[in-house]
């Protein structure tokens, strides 16, 4: 029975130590496309988002597209974009704290 807590607390600590070592940094996030970025779609500072949202949009040759999608959950610290300009594959364009 002390083996199986022993394996238990050992178990529940490693499963811990991912979410303190994320838990607080601030991630940059970069477009994969080059376009003229749309204030829809666009997050601001303070929001909360989800791994997978979208954060900037821009308006490509062949329309509307997700320049850039949220790879954490947390909090948008700064946009370093605004509705209008254009930006380049791989520009940081909005660093979010994950939580």
């Amino acid at each position: 029975m002390n083996k199986f807590k022993f394996v238990l607390v050992l178990m529940l600590i490693l499963l811990a130590i991912p979410a303190q070592i994320f838990a607080g940094q601030v991630v940059d996030h970069s477009s994969v496309l080059t376009g003229k970025v749309l204030t829809e779609g666009l997050v601001i500072s303070g929001q909360y988002v989800k791994q997978g949202d979208v954060i900037v949009m821009v308006d490509t040759i062949a329309g509307p597209a997700p320049a850039a999608r949220a790879n954490v959950n947390g909090q948008v610290v700064a946009v370093l974009v605004k509705g209008g300009d254009i930006i380049r594959v791989g520009q940081i364009v909005v660093r979010i704290e994950a939580k």
